[in-house]
Formats: structure tokens, sequence, C-alpha cells
């Protein structure tokens, strides 16, 4: 079994983790009917978690943070790991999906709209063509009440799907998994946008903005009624305060006690 290694920003964890290792152990888990949770973390969920220490914990109880985002990356380095990668959700999510269909691993999807939900299945089945989609479900935008609940969860676990993709947002889709661990008998994998790329519902950004960090400005772009204010709080917060970290300055924010 590989070994998951962590370094801290800003208080929260981020596993030093390339799509091989990553993959590597959320196969085996579900090999095993483990039921584990993935995170797959951005500035945003940095961010959120510096703001919420309840978020905060969510994070620092996942089994694997992935440093989705450049920026995180580029954190992991100055922090002293230079083979720091990045492990993107719309990429991650293409090579579990090929090596569960080789594995005769049955997959499953919650979250997106339904329309989306449905273009997601059935391209997925279409390229895995050997994949076991076990599970589909689109979530209502409402919380679900505690039948509802009970009711997701006999269906996920009846259905034998071993790895759970979700298409929820940050923070939503770690709340949920963190919930659900222990409860859900499958590998829980917090995809995020992943559903509309994969669908072909949403662009994703060229690749070279992704490399230089950039994906968040095309992402804006496109969505800037929903994303401006994400970006735009977060991202200048996180240079400032990923700095202070740098330079050994603790700095106490708006929760007391509370301290990087």
């Amino acid at each position: 079994m590989a070994i998951v290694n962590n370094t801290s920003v800003l208080g929260m964890k981020v596993s030093w983790t390339d799509y091989q290792h990553a993959s590597d152990l959320i196969l085996s888990w579900a090999q095993q009917n483990a039921s584990k949770y993935v995170c797959i973390a951005t500035v945003n969920n940095v961010m959120e978690a510096y703001d919420s220490a309840r978020f905060q914990t969510v994070m620092n109880e996942a089994d694997l943070v992935t440093p989705d985002g450049m920026p995180v990356v580029w954190a992991l380095k100055w922090l002293g790991r230079p083979d720091a990668t990045r492990v993107y959700g719309p990429d991650l999510t293409p090579i579990l999906l090929e090596r569960a269909a080789r594995a005769g691993i049955p997959v499953g999807f919650y979250g997106a709209a339904p329309h989306v939900l449905k273009q997601l299945v059935d391209r997925v089945q279409k390229t895995y063509p050997a994949l076991q989609v076990a599970y589909a479900y689109s979530p209502p935008f409402r919380a679900l009440t505690a039948e509802e609940d009970i009711e997701v969860i006999t269906a996920i676990n009846a259905s034998g799907a071993k790895i759970l993709f979700l298409g929820l947002n940050t923070p939503k889709q770690d709340f949920w998994m963190a919930a659900h661990r222990n409860k859900v008998q499958a590998v829980m994998v917090g995809v995020g946008a992943a559903f509309d790329f994969l669908a072909g519902s949403k662009p994703q950004a060229p690749r070279w903005m992704m490399k230089i960090g950039l994906e968040w400005l095309f992402r804006l772009a496109t969505e800037p009624r929903r994303l401006w204010k994400r970006y735009l709080k977060h991202n200048p917060r996180f240079v400032l305060f990923f700095a202070l970290q740098m330079l050994g300055v603790k700095r106490y924010d708006l929760h007391p006690g509370k301290a990087i």
C-alpha cells in the first residue's frame, strides 16, 4: 500500500501525489471495499478551510487531498516538494474510469443537473464500453431530508458501486463526503466541475492557461456571475497569507484563537 504524505498549506493538508499514485490508492481502496473520501484541492478549498475551522477539519480528515490548482502545486514546491505535480479532477476522472473498466470495478456518479448527468453517463459508456456504471443520481439543489439521505445511501450501497464520483461544488461535495464516510461503502472522489467538462456542457480552459495558473481567469470569464466572488476574494488573500506562512509569520484572522 502506498503511503500518503502531506504538507500544510495555510493549515490545510495537501497530499504529495501524482496521477499514478492517486489512482493506485483509489483503485486499491475500491478493491478492499473501503469507505474513503478524496478531495481535489484548489485555492478555493485552501481559503475556505482557512476561513472555516469546520471545513478545515473536513479537508484535514480526508484520506487523500490532491493539489488540483497550479497555485497549490507552486505552494508545495515552495514548501520543499520540488517534484510536486498537479492532479486535476477532470484529468484524474478519465484515468480512474479507464482503470476501473479494466479491473471490473463498478462506479457511480452523484451530482450535476439531470441532463448533464445523462450526457456524462452516455459519453462515459461510449468511451469505456466495459465500464460498469452501477449508479447515477442528480440530487435536488436543496438539502436532502433525513429519509431521502437514507434512501440515497441504501441505493448507492445496493448498486455495488465501489468508486463514487461527486460532481457538486466546493465545499458542498467535501462536506457530503465527510458526512457519508463509513455510511457509503465506496471510495468517494469529489471532482466538482469535471462532470460538466466531461459531459461537454461547459468549456475547459486551454492547456496553456492551465500550465501558467490562469485557468481561474478563463473560468471567471465564462461564468462571471457565479465565480467572481470566489476568485476576487480568495486569490489575492491566498498570495498574501501564503507569503506570510513562508516568512514564518502567524496571522490571526476573524476566528479568535485560530492561527497559521
